[in-house]
């Protein structure tokens, strides 16, 4: 177990000079203790103290107690990691509407993509849905998941006369603003994504048939044929690879140079903080492991940004039981990072796993640190709820 969860100690500190754009990289003792009862249940339940502040502190990363009888490892833990803004938001939503009306509360999809999240929400009574005709006509509320939904949904639910509580990300609600803002202005919407992803199916929902395209990957391009007397936008996934949706804009520009893109990319502040981490880190060790469910698109990106840039040994797990050791074995350096629905609490319980295995210590690299938050749905604000 790690050392030091039952009080904080005074930080060993290397270096703690986080700045946004610098980099950084400590070695600190101390971690929060998510068992306290002072603590309030859903956070000990589902995120750390770090998720909170939306970045990993690096006054918690853990010192677990090293005694020499064991192989030596060293974890470079990635940050930012774990919780974004949007998906922190999702999951106050989920809760908020559990205190408000009661359970139980219908969810349409999964409300964020980690399984974890999702079964902890179940316990408190939040029943989940893959469409709405599975929702009984009642006065319990329909939550739209943190990925959107395409118009059609929100419509059918009003003509039943059902309550229901948008918890989009406000970035995706963003890209859903941007393809109406070009369909307005006569402009035909090529959407990069990925096929069959609820955010992909959400925004291409939100225009009418056959005024968006999916485009997938670079090949698909040169198969593009619109008319000529057409103009052409360019709107994105929020979850996507930063490298590969840079050379298919690129490819896209190079076809149709006078093709509209967004005035701020789409590619949420998350997804690129992640992935820059694990840039950062992946060169460096021998293995690295992503913390996330296997349906998170941001997860997978991470993975992948991980592949490429050179580390040996990359895997997506969700919980410590998933781990293949004899692929971890002979590693003395590890790098660790959480997609942006995996909670801290999850990589704690990685860390926990490599250390009865190993002699560990952990530092931490560090990009920049977070400070995005947004607000609850009106609806579920304080004042509008009493």
């Amino acid at each position: 177990m790690l050392r030091g969860r039952g009080s904080r100690r005074a930080p060993n500190v290397l270096c703690v000079a986080q700045r946004t754009g610098s980099l950084a990289l400590s070695r600190l003792s101390g971690w929060p203790l998510l068992t306290d009862p002072a603590t309030p249940l859903h956070i000990r339940e589902i995120m750390s103290a770090d998720t909170i502040n939306l970045t990993a502190d690096p006054n918690r990363v853990p010192h677990p107690a090293v005694t020499g009888d064991k192989p030596p490892l060293e974890i470079l833990l990635c940050a930012p990691r774990g919780f974004c803004a949007g998906v922190v938001r999702a999951i106050d939503v989920v809760e908020r509407a559990l205190a408000i009306y009661g359970a139980p509360v219908y969810v349409r999809h999964e409300i964020v993509h980690n399984k974890y999240v999702v079964e902890t929400l179940k316990r408190k009574g939040a029943v989940f849905v893959r469409e709405l005709d599975e929702v009984p006509d009642s006065n319990a509320p329909v939550i739209f998941s943190a990925h959107g939904v395409a118009k059609t949904v929100p419509q059918n639910a009003d003509a039943r006369g059902l309550t229901t509580i948008d918890a989009t990300c406000p970035l995706v609600t963003k890209v859903h603003r941007e393809a109406e803002i070009h369909h307005k202005r006569g402009r035909h919407v090529l959407l990069v994504g990925h096929s069959g992803h609820p955010e992909v199916v959400g925004t291409m929902g939100q225009l009418p048939k056959g005024s968006i395209t999916l485009v997938e990957d670079i090949d698909q391009i040169e198969a593009l044929n619109p008319p000529a007397e057409q103009a052409l936008a360019w709107v994105t996934q929020t979850t996507l690879s930063i490298d590969d949706t840079k050379h298919i804009v690129e490819a896209l520009k190079a076809k149709f140079p006078a093709i509209h893109g967004p005035h701020k990319d789409d590619i949420c502040y998350a997804t690129t903080n992640r992935q820059e981490a694990v840039k950062e880190v992946a060169p460096r060790v021998d293995a690295l492991i992503v913390v996330g469910s296997s349906n998170s698109s941001n997860s997978q990106r991470l993975r992948e940004v991980a592949e490429r840039a050179g580390c040996p040994i990359t895997r997506l797990v969700l919980r410590a039981e998933e781990i293949d050791w004899d692929a971890f074995k002979d590693i003395r350096r590890l790098g660790l990072t959480a997609g942006a629905s995996a909670p801290e609490v999850l990589v704690e319980e990685i860390i926990d796993a490599f250390a009865a295995r190993f002699d560990v210590t952990v530092d931490q690299v560090s990009v920049t640190v977070e400070d995005m938050s947004f607000p609850l749905p009106r609806e579920l604000r304080s004042e509008a709820a009493e």
